[in-house]
Protein backbone atom coordinates (compact mmCIF):
# COMPACT_ATOMS: atom_id res chain seq x y z
CA UNK A 1 0.00 0.00 0.00
CA UNK A 2 3.16 2.26 0.50
CA UNK A 3 4.78 1.07 -2.15
CA UNK A 4 1.48 2.16 -4.40
CA UNK A 5 1.18 5.67 -2.38
CA UNK A 6 5.00 6.36 -3.83
CA UNK A 7 4.20 5.58 -7.06
CA UNK A 8 0.80 7.87 -7.43
CA UNK A 9 2.76 10.75 -5.95
CA UNK A 10 6.46 10.06 -7.33
CA UNK A 11 5.94 11.86 -10.00
CA UNK A 12 8.80 12.69 -12.89
CA UNK A 13 11.01 15.09 -11.63
CA UNK A 14 11.46 18.33 -14.38
CA UNK A 15 15.19 18.26 -14.05
CA UNK A 16 17.07 14.15 -13.55
CA UNK A 17 19.62 16.16 -10.58
CA UNK A 18 16.83 16.77 -8.66
CA UNK A 19 16.96 14.68 -5.65
CA UNK A 20 14.67 11.95 -5.19
CA UNK A 21 11.60 11.95 -2.02
CA UNK A 22 13.02 10.00 0.80
CA UNK A 23 10.31 6.74 1.78
CA UNK A 24 9.17 8.43 5.07
CA UNK A 25 7.44 11.60 3.08
CA UNK A 26 5.70 8.99 1.26
CA UNK A 27 4.65 7.45 4.82
CA UNK A 28 3.60 10.56 6.06
CA UNK A 29 1.55 11.40 2.96
CA UNK A 30 -0.58 8.05 3.73
CA UNK A 31 -0.99 8.78 7.19
CA UNK A 32 -2.69 12.02 5.83
CA UNK A 33 -4.68 9.91 3.20
CA UNK A 34 -6.32 8.83 6.92
CA UNK A 35 -6.45 12.24 8.56
CA UNK A 36 -8.36 13.83 5.22
CA UNK A 37 -10.56 11.08 4.65
CA UNK A 38 -11.65 11.71 8.02
CA UNK A 39 -11.42 15.57 7.79
CA UNK A 40 -13.50 16.10 4.29
CA UNK A 41 -15.24 12.90 4.74
CA UNK A 42 -18.07 14.78 6.42
CA UNK A 43 -18.99 16.61 2.86
CA UNK A 44 -20.45 13.29 1.47
CA UNK A 45 -22.37 12.50 4.64
CA UNK A 46 -23.82 15.70 6.05
CA UNK A 47 -27.81 14.31 5.06
CA UNK A 48 -27.82 10.82 6.19
CA UNK A 49 -26.08 12.57 9.41
CA UNK A 50 -28.31 15.07 9.91
CA UNK A 51 -31.47 12.28 9.33
CA UNK A 52 -30.09 9.84 11.89
CA UNK A 53 -29.07 12.82 14.49
CA UNK A 54 -32.18 14.74 14.13
CA UNK A 55 -30.90 18.04 12.79
CA UNK A 56 -30.50 20.61 10.30
CA UNK A 57 -27.88 20.65 7.44
CA UNK A 58 -26.46 23.55 8.31
CA UNK A 59 -26.11 22.08 12.09
CA UNK A 60 -24.60 18.86 10.80
CA UNK A 61 -21.66 21.23 8.59
CA UNK A 62 -21.01 22.59 11.81
CA UNK A 63 -19.04 19.06 12.56
CA UNK A 64 -16.81 20.00 9.54
CA UNK A 65 -16.16 23.36 11.77
CA UNK A 66 -15.50 21.93 14.86
CA UNK A 67 -12.75 19.84 13.11
CA UNK A 68 -11.12 22.53 12.23
CA UNK A 69 -11.73 24.57 15.54
CA UNK A 70 -9.75 21.80 17.03
CA UNK A 71 -7.13 22.06 13.98
CA UNK A 72 -6.81 25.65 14.96
CA UNK A 73 -5.97 25.17 18.56
CA UNK A 74 -4.23 21.82 18.75
CA UNK A 75 -1.65 22.82 15.94
CA UNK A 76 0.37 25.50 17.64
CA UNK A 77 -0.58 23.94 21.55
CA UNK A 78 0.67 20.27 20.90
CA UNK A 79 3.63 21.84 18.60
CA UNK A 80 4.80 23.33 21.70
CA UNK A 81 4.19 20.17 24.07
CA UNK A 82 5.99 18.48 22.08
CA UNK A 83 8.99 20.37 20.88
CA UNK A 84 11.32 18.35 22.55
CA UNK A 85 10.19 14.99 21.97
CA UNK A 86 11.35 12.80 19.69
CA UNK A 87 9.17 13.24 16.45
CA UNK A 88 8.39 9.63 15.51
CA UNK A 89 6.71 8.89 19.11
CA UNK A 90 5.17 11.90 18.83
CA UNK A 91 3.67 11.05 15.56
CA UNK A 92 2.89 7.35 16.91
CA UNK A 93 1.31 8.60 20.17
CA UNK A 94 -1.21 11.50 17.81
CA UNK A 95 -1.79 7.91 15.18
CA UNK A 96 -3.38 6.68 17.83
CA UNK A 97 -5.21 8.66 19.47
CA UNK A 98 -7.13 10.28 16.07
CA UNK A 99 -7.92 6.25 15.69
CA UNK A 100 -9.70 6.55 19.13
CA UNK A 101 -11.62 9.36 18.27
CA UNK A 102 -12.60 7.94 14.80
CA UNK A 103 -14.61 5.06 17.19
CA UNK A 104 -15.86 6.94 19.88
CA UNK A 105 -17.50 9.08 16.45
CA UNK A 106 -18.17 5.66 15.32
CA UNK A 107 -20.35 4.88 18.69
CA UNK A 108 -21.59 8.02 19.36
CA UNK A 109 -25.15 8.45 21.13
CA UNK A 110 -25.77 11.96 20.01
CA UNK A 111 -25.06 14.72 17.96
CA UNK A 112 -23.41 16.15 21.14
CA UNK A 113 -20.86 13.57 21.51
CA UNK A 114 -20.41 13.03 17.84
CA UNK A 115 -19.07 16.91 17.86
CA UNK A 116 -16.62 16.07 21.20
CA UNK A 117 -15.48 13.12 18.96
CA UNK A 118 -14.47 15.15 15.78
CA UNK A 119 -12.82 18.30 18.45
CA UNK A 120 -10.50 15.29 19.89
CA UNK A 121 -9.70 13.47 16.69
CA UNK A 122 -8.83 17.13 15.24
CA UNK A 123 -6.42 17.61 18.09
CA UNK A 124 -4.38 14.99 17.19
CA UNK A 125 -4.78 15.23 13.39
CA UNK A 126 -3.47 19.04 14.18
CA UNK A 127 -0.68 17.87 16.25
CA UNK A 128 0.12 15.18 13.47
CA UNK A 129 0.41 17.66 10.40
CA UNK A 130 2.36 20.07 12.51
CA UNK A 131 5.14 17.61 13.48
CA UNK A 132 4.85 15.71 9.67
CA UNK A 133 5.28 18.60 8.05
CA UNK A 134 8.71 19.74 10.27
CA UNK A 135 9.72 16.35 9.53
CA UNK A 136 9.00 16.24 5.63
CA UNK A 137 11.00 19.47 5.18
CA UNK A 138 13.60 18.12 7.50
CA UNK A 139 14.65 15.43 5.58
CA UNK A 140 14.70 17.01 1.83
CA UNK A 141 16.89 20.19 0.29
CA UNK A 142 15.25 23.68 0.85
CA UNK A 143 14.74 23.77 -2.80
CA UNK A 144 12.70 20.90 -2.71
CA UNK A 145 10.08 21.92 -0.08
CA UNK A 146 7.19 22.46 -2.15
CA UNK A 147 8.00 18.71 -3.98
CA UNK A 148 7.81 17.49 -0.06
CA UNK A 149 4.68 19.43 1.01
CA UNK A 150 3.04 18.54 -2.71
CA UNK A 151 3.04 14.29 -1.20
CA UNK A 152 1.55 15.28 2.34
CA UNK A 153 -0.96 17.50 0.38
CA UNK A 154 -1.18 14.75 -2.14
CA UNK A 155 -2.67 12.22 1.28
CA UNK A 156 -5.73 14.50 0.80
CA UNK A 157 -6.10 14.63 -2.70
CA UNK A 158 -6.13 10.95 -2.74
CA UNK A 159 -8.45 11.04 0.07
CA UNK A 160 -10.65 12.83 -2.26
CA UNK A 161 -10.84 10.57 -5.19
CA UNK A 162 -10.87 7.48 -2.72
CA UNK A 163 -11.70 7.93 0.71
CA UNK A 164 -14.19 10.52 0.83
CA UNK A 165 -16.46 9.25 -1.80
CA UNK A 166 -16.22 5.47 -0.29
CA UNK A 167 -17.06 7.27 2.47
CA UNK A 168 -20.13 8.44 1.03
CA UNK A 169 -21.14 5.11 -0.40
CA UNK A 170 -20.61 3.39 2.98
CA UNK A 171 -22.53 5.92 4.32
CA UNK A 172 -25.43 5.47 1.67
CA UNK A 173 -25.48 1.58 1.77
CA UNK A 174 -23.71 0.50 5.83
CA UNK A 175 -24.97 3.98 7.30
CA UNK A 176 -22.33 6.66 8.29
CA UNK A 177 -20.96 5.20 11.45
CA UNK A 178 -19.42 2.34 9.25
CA UNK A 179 -16.95 5.67 7.74
CA UNK A 180 -15.80 6.55 10.89
CA UNK A 181 -14.85 2.91 11.72
CA UNK A 182 -13.11 2.59 8.44
CA UNK A 183 -11.60 5.49 8.84
CA UNK A 184 -10.39 3.91 12.89
CA UNK A 185 -8.88 1.38 10.29
CA UNK A 186 -6.83 3.44 7.96
CA UNK A 187 -5.32 4.73 10.96
CA UNK A 188 -3.94 2.08 12.19
CA UNK A 189 -2.05 1.12 8.85
CA UNK A 190 -0.60 5.06 8.71
CA UNK A 191 0.92 4.43 12.40
CA UNK A 192 2.31 0.62 11.38
CA UNK A 193 3.82 2.82 8.26
CA UNK A 194 5.16 5.31 10.84
CA UNK A 195 6.33 2.96 12.86
CA UNK A 196 8.16 0.93 10.51
CA UNK A 197 9.88 3.20 7.88
CA UNK A 198 10.16 7.23 9.30
CA UNK A 199 13.64 7.23 11.00
CA UNK A 200 13.85 7.59 15.06
CA UNK A 201 15.21 11.16 15.59
CA UNK A 202 16.04 11.69 19.05
CA UNK A 203 15.49 15.52 19.70
CA UNK A 204 18.63 18.14 19.90
CA UNK A 205 19.85 18.95 23.33
CA UNK A 206 22.30 21.78 24.39
CA UNK A 207 22.38 24.99 22.70
CA UNK A 208 21.06 22.69 19.63
CA UNK A 209 17.62 22.05 21.73
CA UNK A 210 14.61 23.84 20.40
CA UNK A 211 13.32 26.43 22.82
CA UNK A 212 9.90 28.28 22.12
CA UNK A 213 10.88 31.94 22.77
CA UNK A 214 13.07 31.40 19.69
CA UNK A 215 10.56 30.01 17.72
CA UNK A 216 7.68 32.80 18.38
CA UNK A 217 9.68 35.12 17.29
CA UNK A 218 8.70 34.26 14.14
CA UNK A 219 5.54 36.12 15.03
CA UNK A 220 6.64 39.32 14.75
CA UNK A 221 7.30 38.99 10.91
CA UNK A 222 4.64 40.87 9.10
CA UNK A 223 5.19 38.19 6.20
CA UNK A 224 3.95 35.47 8.65
CA UNK A 225 0.83 36.79 9.19
CA UNK A 226 0.54 38.27 5.90
CA UNK A 227 1.20 34.19 4.80
CA UNK A 228 -0.80 33.07 8.02
CA UNK A 229 -4.00 35.54 6.31
CA UNK A 230 -3.56 33.92 2.75
CA UNK A 231 -3.82 30.75 3.82
CA UNK A 232 -7.09 30.79 5.72
CA UNK A 233 -8.61 33.12 3.41
CA UNK A 234 -7.99 30.85 0.60
CA UNK A 235 -8.86 27.89 2.70
CA UNK A 236 -12.37 29.81 4.15
CA UNK A 237 -12.99 30.26 0.27
CA UNK A 238 -12.76 26.67 -0.74
CA UNK A 239 -14.64 24.74 1.94
CA UNK A 240 -17.52 27.15 2.51
CA UNK A 241 -18.32 26.03 -0.73
CA UNK A 242 -17.04 22.59 -0.79
CA UNK A 243 -18.58 21.65 3.12
CA UNK A 244 -22.16 22.00 1.37
CA UNK A 245 -21.03 20.40 -2.13
CA UNK A 246 -23.28 17.35 -1.78
CA UNK A 247 -26.94 19.02 -0.82
CA UNK A 248 -25.94 21.56 -3.84
CA UNK A 249 -25.61 18.94 -6.18
CA UNK A 250 -28.75 17.28 -5.37
CA UNK A 251 -31.33 20.12 -4.52
CA UNK A 252 -29.66 23.01 -6.68
CA UNK A 253 -28.42 21.02 -9.75
CA UNK A 254 -31.11 18.58 -9.54
CA UNK A 255 -28.39 15.02 -9.58
CA UNK A 256 -29.70 12.01 -6.98
CA UNK A 257 -28.05 11.52 -4.30
CA UNK A 258 -26.17 8.74 -5.96
CA UNK A 259 -24.67 10.38 -7.57
CA UNK A 260 -22.53 12.27 -4.67
CA UNK A 261 -19.79 9.80 -4.24
CA UNK A 262 -18.98 10.08 -8.15
CA UNK A 263 -18.81 14.03 -8.10
CA UNK A 264 -16.58 14.11 -4.68
CA UNK A 265 -14.14 11.23 -6.52
CA UNK A 266 -14.02 13.34 -9.86
CA UNK A 267 -13.16 16.85 -7.15
CA UNK A 268 -10.20 14.76 -5.64
CA UNK A 269 -9.02 13.90 -9.29
CA UNK A 270 -9.34 17.20 -9.82
CA UNK A 271 -6.99 17.59 -6.50
CA UNK A 272 -4.16 15.36 -7.25
CA UNK A 273 -3.93 16.65 -10.56
CA UNK A 274 -3.51 20.52 -9.19
CA UNK A 275 -1.37 18.90 -6.22
CA UNK A 276 0.95 17.29 -8.83
CA UNK A 277 1.07 20.41 -10.90
CA UNK A 278 1.71 22.72 -7.71
CA UNK A 279 4.24 20.44 -6.53
CA UNK A 280 6.00 20.47 -9.80
CA UNK A 281 6.52 24.71 -10.34
CA UNK A 282 5.88 25.64 -6.19
CA UNK A 283 9.55 25.19 -6.13
CA UNK A 284 10.75 27.51 -8.76
CA UNK A 285 7.88 29.94 -8.90
CA UNK A 286 6.13 30.62 -5.36
CA UNK A 287 3.79 33.75 -5.84
CA UNK A 288 3.18 32.97 -9.38
CA UNK A 289 1.54 29.33 -7.95
CA UNK A 290 -0.57 31.31 -5.54
CA UNK A 291 -1.80 33.80 -8.14
CA UNK A 292 -2.45 31.76 -10.24
CA UNK A 293 -4.10 29.26 -8.28
CA UNK A 294 -6.15 31.28 -5.75
CA UNK A 295 -7.13 33.36 -8.92
CA UNK A 296 -8.56 30.47 -11.01
CA UNK A 297 -10.40 28.90 -8.04
CA UNK A 298 -12.12 32.61 -7.56
CA UNK A 299 -13.21 32.09 -11.26
CA UNK A 300 -14.47 28.85 -11.13
CA UNK A 301 -16.33 29.71 -7.97
CA UNK A 302 -18.22 32.37 -9.58
CA UNK A 303 -19.03 30.50 -12.62
CA UNK A 304 -20.45 27.52 -10.76
CA UNK A 305 -22.48 30.24 -9.06
CA UNK A 306 -24.30 31.25 -12.55
CA UNK A 307 -24.44 27.90 -13.82
CA UNK A 308 -25.24 25.76 -10.40
CA UNK A 309 -28.95 24.94 -11.73
CA UNK A 310 -27.19 23.03 -14.95
CA UNK A 311 -25.88 19.00 -13.54
CA UNK A 312 -22.74 19.07 -16.35
CA UNK A 313 -21.89 22.64 -15.20
CA UNK A 314 -21.37 22.08 -11.21
CA UNK A 315 -19.80 18.65 -12.12
CA UNK A 316 -17.59 20.36 -14.64
CA UNK A 317 -16.60 23.04 -11.86
CA UNK A 318 -16.23 20.98 -9.36
CA UNK A 319 -13.39 19.09 -10.88
CA UNK A 320 -11.51 22.23 -11.94
CA UNK A 321 -12.16 23.73 -8.54
CA UNK A 322 -10.31 21.11 -7.03
CA UNK A 323 -7.42 21.59 -9.23
CA UNK A 324 -7.21 25.33 -8.56
CA UNK A 325 -7.52 24.57 -4.98
CA UNK A 326 -4.73 22.46 -5.11
CA UNK A 327 -2.38 23.91 -7.12
CA UNK A 328 -2.29 26.32 -4.85
CA UNK A 329 -1.69 24.03 -1.35
CA UNK A 330 2.04 23.44 -2.02
CA UNK A 331 2.83 26.80 -2.20
CA UNK A 332 1.19 28.10 0.78
CA UNK A 333 2.85 25.23 2.84
CA UNK A 334 6.27 25.75 1.35
CA UNK A 335 5.69 29.98 1.79
CA UNK A 336 5.66 29.60 5.41
CA UNK A 337 8.56 27.47 6.28
CA UNK A 338 10.26 29.91 4.17
CA UNK A 339 8.85 33.13 5.69
CA UNK A 340 9.24 31.24 9.70
CA UNK A 341 12.65 29.11 8.43
CA UNK A 342 13.67 29.83 11.58
CA UNK A 343 11.10 28.38 13.44
CA UNK A 344 10.15 24.58 11.59
CA UNK A 345 8.16 22.78 14.23
CA UNK A 346 6.29 26.12 14.59
CA UNK A 347 6.00 27.05 11.20
CA UNK A 348 4.28 23.83 10.27
CA UNK A 349 1.90 24.31 13.00
CA UNK A 350 0.41 27.73 11.72
CA UNK A 351 0.13 26.45 8.69
CA UNK A 352 -2.38 23.78 9.60
CA UNK A 353 -3.75 26.67 12.09
CA UNK A 354 -4.13 28.75 9.05
CA UNK A 355 -5.78 25.97 6.69
CA UNK A 356 -8.18 25.11 9.31
CA UNK A 357 -9.23 28.34 10.89
CA UNK A 358 -10.36 29.13 7.45
CA UNK A 359 -12.06 25.83 7.36
CA UNK A 360 -13.96 27.09 10.66
CA UNK A 361 -14.92 30.08 9.03
CA UNK A 362 -15.61 29.49 5.66
CA UNK A 363 -18.73 26.54 6.73
CA UNK A 364 -19.69 28.77 9.31
CA UNK A 365 -20.20 31.52 6.81
CA UNK A 366 -21.76 29.46 4.39
CA UNK A 367 -24.21 28.07 7.04
CA UNK A 368 -25.14 31.94 7.49
CA UNK A 369 -25.64 32.04 3.97
CA UNK A 370 -27.98 28.95 3.26
CA UNK A 371 -29.82 29.86 6.79
CA UNK A 372 -30.70 33.29 5.63
CA UNK A 373 -32.22 31.62 2.57
CA UNK A 374 -30.45 32.54 0.04
CA UNK A 375 -29.49 29.16 -1.52
CA UNK A 376 -26.42 27.47 -2.32
CA UNK A 377 -25.53 29.24 -5.24
CA UNK A 378 -25.00 31.89 -2.93
CA UNK A 379 -22.39 30.30 -1.09
CA UNK A 380 -20.15 30.07 -4.05
CA UNK A 381 -20.61 33.77 -4.69
CA UNK A 382 -19.09 34.04 -1.23
CA UNK A 383 -16.30 30.98 -1.84
CA UNK A 384 -15.15 33.62 -5.08
CA UNK A 385 -15.26 36.62 -2.77
CA UNK A 386 -13.33 35.40 -0.18
CA UNK A 387 -10.70 33.99 -2.68
CA UNK A 388 -10.59 37.59 -3.99
CA UNK A 389 -9.66 38.86 -0.90
CA UNK A 390 -6.61 36.21 -0.68
CA UNK A 391 -5.33 37.03 -3.48
CA UNK A 392 -5.68 40.35 -2.34
CA UNK A 393 -3.27 39.78 0.53
CA UNK A 394 -0.97 37.49 -1.73
CA UNK A 395 -0.12 40.57 -3.94
CA UNK A 396 0.34 42.43 -1.01
CA UNK A 397 3.22 39.73 0.27
CA UNK A 398 4.88 40.07 -3.21
CA UNK A 399 5.27 43.56 -2.67
CA UNK A 400 6.10 43.39 1.29
CA UNK A 401 8.74 39.86 -0.24
CA UNK A 402 10.00 41.93 -2.78
CA UNK A 403 11.19 45.14 -1.22
CA UNK A 404 11.83 43.35 2.23
CA UNK A 405 15.67 42.57 3.32
CA UNK A 406 14.57 39.34 4.60
CA UNK A 407 12.65 37.01 6.87
CA UNK A 408 13.23 36.45 10.58
CA UNK A 409 16.32 35.56 11.13
CA UNK A 410 18.00 36.10 7.86
CA UNK A 411 21.26 36.34 9.18
CA UNK A 412 21.30 32.81 10.52
CA UNK A 413 20.09 31.09 7.59
CA UNK A 414 23.06 29.93 5.29
CA UNK A 415 23.06 31.53 1.55
CA UNK A 416 22.38 27.94 -0.50
CA UNK A 417 18.89 27.63 2.00
CA UNK A 418 17.51 31.32 1.28
CA UNK A 419 14.25 31.45 -0.38
CA UNK A 420 13.71 31.64 -3.27
CA UNK A 421 11.77 34.98 -4.77
CA UNK A 422 9.53 32.64 -7.25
Amino acid sequence: MIRSFALVMNMPNASPSRTPMPVAVHVLGLSVFALGTSEFMLSGLLQPIARDMDVSIPQAGLLVSAFAIGMVVGAPLLAAATLRLPRRTTLVALLAVFGLGQVAGALAPTYGVLFASRVVSALACAGFWAVGAAVAVSLVPVDARARAMAIMVGGLSIANIAGVPAGALLGQHAGWRAAFWAVAALSAVGLVGVLALVPATQPPTGADAPRLRTELAIYRDRQVWLALITTALNAAAVFCLFSYLAPLLTETAGLPESWVPTVLALFGVGALIGTTIGGRVADAHLFGTMYGGIGAAAVVMAVLALTAHTAAAAIGMAVLLGVAAFTTAPALNARMFNVANAAPTLAGATTTSAFNLGNTIGPWLGGLVIGAGWGYPAVAWLGAGLAALALLTTVVAGRVHGSASRVVARSAVPQHEREPVG
